[in-house]
């Protein structure tokens, strides 16, 4: 949750390269929004946010049993703002302006917290995706997929024979504010189909349900 466009398009296009799936909120209210209806691995949350400040933001979740891990992002540098922040719930704290690659490395740190195994490989027949390395693997060859692609696959797998339309693929893998036309998902798909099939899996692994949506084929 970020009120600066500047600071908020950098952070997007960072984490969705790194295949982070992201919501944004420009103000705590929307934030709090977003944070009863979804549930989030991380929050990222800027103190000064409009309508509903970061601090009292972070209680209000911590009040409702939100145990989300909460990093604070501020322009305030002093001993006392951070005993604020982390008093108020938060886990870690960065001041602004900050490195891309420190963020990344703290996002990664509380993702790890309390996780003792490494998440569980996906396969599908000779397909296989690790999530830990973001690696896709078609028999043994590796395969290169855009964000996006490695996120609508990742979807697919964790999902096995159940059908999804254009519309809930749109709801599940893009930001809600920011929703494209349906053919997006067409076109993504279309890539995805080909990336597939140039490492030598079918042309059809990802079928066609008519009327319905998409799945992955037994």
């Amino acid at each position: 949750m970020e009120d600066d466009e500047r600071i908020t398009d950098a952070l997007e296009e960072d984490l969705t390269d790194q295949h982070y799936a992201i919501d944004v909120a420009h103000d705590g209210e929307e934030g709090l929004n977003l944070a009863d209806s979804v549930t989030y691995d991380l929050i990222l949350l800027d103190i000064m946010l409009p309508k509903i400040d970061g601090i009292a933001l972070c209680r209000r979740l911590r009040s409702q049993g939100c145990s989300t891990p909460i990093l604070m992002l501020t322009a305030k540098d002093t001993i006392t703002d951070k005993v604020v922040g982390l008093d108020a719930g938060a886990d870690d704290y960065l001041v602004k302006p900050f490195d891309l690659e420190e963020l990344s490395a703290r996002i990664r740190a509380l993702l790890r917290r309390g996780v003792s195994t490494a998440p569980p490989v996906l396969e599908w027949g000779k397909l296989r995706l690790d999530p830990s390395t973001c690696e896709v693997f078609y028999q043994d060859r590796l395969l290169s997929l855009s964000p996006k692609e490695y996120s609508l696959l990742e979807f697919f797998l964790r999902h096995g024979r159940r059908v999804f339309s254009r519309a809930q693929i749109l709801e599940h893998l893009w930001p809600f504010e920011r929703l494209p036309e349906e053919a997006t998902v067409k076109a993504h798909i279309r890539s995805l189909r080909q990336k597939l099939e140039a490492g030598g899996a079918p042309s059809d692994l990802i079928e066609t349900v008519y009327g319905l949506g998409y799945r992955l084929k037994q």
